[in-house]
């Protein structure tokens, strides 16, 4: 398993302000972003589904949204806080990323299995803010991240 590289764990940073901004809106604290190989972000997003009332506006494909038309899919990485769940996994699968960086999967486990099914690069983080600041939300917010997780 790859471990994260110093341009990883900086994306990681932004993602997290992401977060945090959601949080500050009165959303859930899931935030990504896209950046090219070289560790340009191209496009950021968070959870907006309180927010806008939409509830397939979750951080990675708020992120996609960001990114507009794009050819260069393939040669992206994904950066989000938490792992990503089946419907950010196919929108990813879809448009093709190939790399995925996750913050932490302590407090939800995604579908990984997909991506990795799919010869997709996942590296795990588990970066420990991630993982309070979802444990916070979830304690405090229980029914808010249930209906986020269509539970």
């Amino acid at each position: 398993m790859a471990e994260p590289t110093d341009t990883d764990r900086r994306l990681l940073d932004a993602a997290y302000e992401e977060a945090q901004a959601g949080l500050a809106e009165g959303g859930l604290p899931i935030g990504s972003v896209l950046a090219t190989s070289g560790g340009e972000i191209v496009a950021r997003g968070r959870n907006r589904r309180v927010q806008d009332g939409d509830p397939t506006a979750h951080a990675e494909v708020s992120c996609v949204r960001a990114a507009g038309r794009r050819r260069d899919w393939s040669s992206l990485t994904l950066v989000s806080t938490l792992s990503p769940c089946v419907m950010c996994t196919g929108t990813s699968l879809l448009f093709n990323v190939r790399r995925v960086v996750i913050g932490e999967s302590t407090t939800f486990a995604g579908p990984e299995h997909l991506f990795r099914a799919a010869g997709v690069e996942v590296i795990p983080v588990n970066d420990p803010r991630c993982v309070e600041m979802m444990r916070a939300f979830i304690a405090g917010q229980p029914d808010l991240w249930h209906e986020d997780i269509g539970r």
